[in-house]
């Protein structure tokens, strides 16, 4: 068994973290969760606490399921680039290469319907600017100007298609928009890994499930990571809460769904486990190896939680949600990453990455201290109360 003291924690301050997140549960305001922490490669900390399915009397157990929504981005952005690694493509290609839509994009100025004015992109989108977030894509779901109101009105409320179509529609129909700035000049949430996903299954010629499962999934052991919910996940599966009025979670309908996706969303379609994504983390932690299976080089992991952008989110940031906060975090090719702790008023290393779902799922990784952690939830939307700052907080607290 694992000697937490051996890997710098206080066993009596890791028992606080558990006591602290239980009482979100006790209180009402999360159903249940999930936490696993790493440290040099080994697992210090692993549990559970409350219920998958309140109402059921169903406890949240190791296997559970969890909706990992926009932690899907990571793994979309891990897949792209051990196909870059291969040299299926260059960072700065321009995406119409392949999906030639993108081309002679324009860029939202001002006004609505006949009164808009858009103008020409003086830059094409390019791959780092879809792993980035910096492409000038959007989703209707942000609700921060007119463009986003062009998403919804085409049908696209989140990145989930009308009726009858394909990924490759969405793509059409999204190219067919005007962008919210111009490429690489600012950070903006949206489809872009959705678009992204497209791409992967070009350069592989397979759909984006079976180039998820060759890439990442298989290779790392990932087994329980899906997008389509089968019986048997079924009856693992994590129900869905949201907020009330009052700050209470309460069952959501969408829970009794069937979750089936029409399309393979590369922004946040998959379902996983926690045991299944601590794997991921473990591999990025370990410089793009896991358990002797390599990945990525560690040159391209190191790449990849580098900040590219000329500053932080809080200078570049379009407005509108985004599964972080803005001051002293950058990003990445796939990751939040952190560039002043103190900015974000946080006790993260510099050069920590983490992202985020909005069923309120989180995990970083930092390599100052070598650690790694997941957590895992089901409460929508992820802004409901600061619970990641606060898991921060407890785990590093913990650290002798």
């Amino acid at each position: 068994m694992t000697d937490v003291r051996e890997l710098g924690f206080d066993p009596a301050r890791l028992a606080r973290l558990d006591k602290q997140l239980a009482r979100h549960v006790d209180a009402g305001r999360l159903a249940g969760w999930q936490l696993a922490v790493t440290r040099h490669d080994q697992v210090v900390h692993d549990t559970v606490y409350g219920w998958r399915d309140r109402e059921a009397g169903l406890p949240v157990e190791s296997d559970t399921v969890w909706r990992i929504a926009s932690m899907t981005k990571p793994i979309t952005s891990v897949a792209a680039m051990t196909l870059w690694e291969e040299g299926a493509f260059d960072l700065n290609d321009p995406i119409s290469r392949w999906l030639p839509e993108f081309e002679d994009m324009r860029v939202y100025v001002k006004g609505v319907d006949r009164t808009m004015v858009t103008i020409p992109a003086v830059e094409p989108i390019r791959v780092w600017h879809l792993l980035s977030h910096t492409s000038g894509l959007t989703a209707g779901f942000m609700r921060v100007g007119h463009v986003d109101a062009l998403y919804r009105e085409a049908g696209y409320e989140f990145a989930a298609p009308p009726q009858n179509q394909t990924v490759g529609d969405c793509v059409t129909d999204w190219a067919g928009l005007p962008l919210v700035f111009q490429p690489g000049t600012a950070w903006g949430y949206g489809v872009s890994h959705d678009v992204l996903g497209r791409l992967l299954e070009i350069w592989t010629g397979q759909t984006l499930d079976v180039a998820f499962r060759n890439r990442v999934l298989d290779p790392l052991g990932m087994t329980d990571t899906v997008f389509t919910c089968d019986p048997g996940r079924r009856e693992r599966l994590a129900s869905l809460y949201l907020p009330d009025d009052a700050d209470q979670a309460v069952r959501s309908p969408m829970s009794d769904l069937p979750i089936e996706p029409t399309i393979l969303s590369g922004g946040g379609g998959l379902l996983s486990t926690c045991a299944d994504y601590v794997r991921f983390t473990r591999m990025l932690a370990g410089s793009g190896e896991l358990d002797g299976t390599r990945l990525l080089s560690r040159r391209t992991v190191d790449l990849m939680r580098s900040n590219h952008l000329p500053g932080d989110l809080a200078q570049l940031s379009s407005g509108g949600f985004a599964e972080t906060t803005l001051d002293g975090i950058g990003f990445g090719l796939g990751f939040a990453v952190v560039v002043d702790p103190l900015k974000a008023h946080s006790v993260a290393s510099v050069g920590e990455y983490n992202w985020g779902g909005i069923f309120s799922t989180c995990f970083w990784v930092d390599p100052v201290e070598d650690l790694t952690a997941v957590f895992m939830t089901q409460l929508m939307p992820s802004s409901t109360f600061p619970i990641r700052a606060q898991l921060r907080q407890l785990v590093y607290s913990a650290l002798a």
